[in-house]
């Protein structure tokens, strides 16, 4: 049963150390993600239509919105895996051009070659998380060491990526899409039905559907999942409510339905989720 042992969030976004042994559904993140092998068995992600080796000389590079899954080899043992899910205004306090981490093609790779100094910064990381799991100014500097290491390796930060021209035309949006957005956003869980979704902005299901995903990168479903999501895990984090009551807020009428969904989408059961969150202090301080 895949699991997470140590979870760590802050205003850089959120760092899980996973135990995992089962797949995870297709998904994406609104978020720059990596993924390192921390120690167990060589193992596989696919992103898009892409299988990616994760080893312990690659990573895993995953561009914001850009749909993945973990595609486990169940004859393989565990492995465990350090997620990083990190928050773009803080990376630009490193660098000022890391804001462009939420751009598409941030990575142009979706694997990379990693070197013994990312590897070092990950293990230590992982090992602080678990023997230190409330020293979160600790956490935070060796994220922050990793992520230089990383970036300075897979992404070209020394050069703007985009020009104004490309971000202007990327930024127009159909407002019924936009429409569509900013409803899945708000109340994800009152969100029962896409084909409804796609009639009350005013388009058919397949133009709806095809349209979304010109314009997102990713399914209505992979969206709203991501709402979802989002949501869930600052929920089972930091409420105190039952998960039955957190799953009938966002949409699942059955607590074993919402269980189930959060395992396939985070890679831990909302009770370990929330049990080794608390472990963690939540007073994270801004680079400077």
């Amino acid at each position: 049963m895949s699991n997470a042992l140590r979870i760590a969030r802050g205003r850089f976004g959120r760092v899980a150390l996973l135990d995992m042994d089962r797949p995870l559904v297709r998904h994406a993140h609104p978020h720059c993600h990596v993924l390192l092998k921390v120690e167990g068995a060589d193992t596989q992600f696919s992103v898009r239509d892409r299988l990616v080796p994760l080893t312990d000389e690659s990573a895993v590079l995953i561009n914001t919105w850009e749909p993945h899954a973990y595609a486990h080899d169940h004859t393989r043992p565990k492995t465990v895996i350090l997620a990083l899910y990190i928050e773009q205004q803080w990376l630009a306090h490193f660098r000022p051009n890391w804001a462009a981490s939420q751009a598409p093609d941030f990575f142009a790779s979706c694997v990379g070659s990693i070197t013994p100094k990312i590897r070092w910064h990950a293990r230590t990381l992982a090992e602080a998380m678990v023997q230190e799991p409330n020293n979160a100014r600790v956490h935070e500097v060796l994220l922050g060491e990793l992520m230089i290491a990383v970036f300075e390796r897979f992404a070209d930060w020394r050069s703007m990526p985009h020009s104004i021209r490309g971000l202007a035309s990327r930024s127009i949006l159909d407002f019924r899409i936009r429409k569509a957005v900013e409803l899945m956003k708000a109340s994800p869980g009152e969100i029962a039905d896409l084909d409804l979704l796609a009639t009350d902005v005013g388009l058919s299901r397949a133009h709806f559907f095809r349209l979304f995903e010109t314009s997102m990168g990713v399914t209505p479903r992979v969206f709203l999942n991501v709402q979802r999501l989002e949501r869930a895990v600052t929920a089972v984090a930091d409420g105190k409510e039952s998960f039955a009551v957190i799953g009938d807020q966002l949409g699942f009428s059955v607590p074993a339905h919402f269980s189930r969904f959060f395992h396939d989408h985070a890679g831990s059961s909302p009770s370990i989720f929330r049990s080794v969150s608390r472990l963690s202090s939540q007073d994270f301080e801004t680079p400077r």
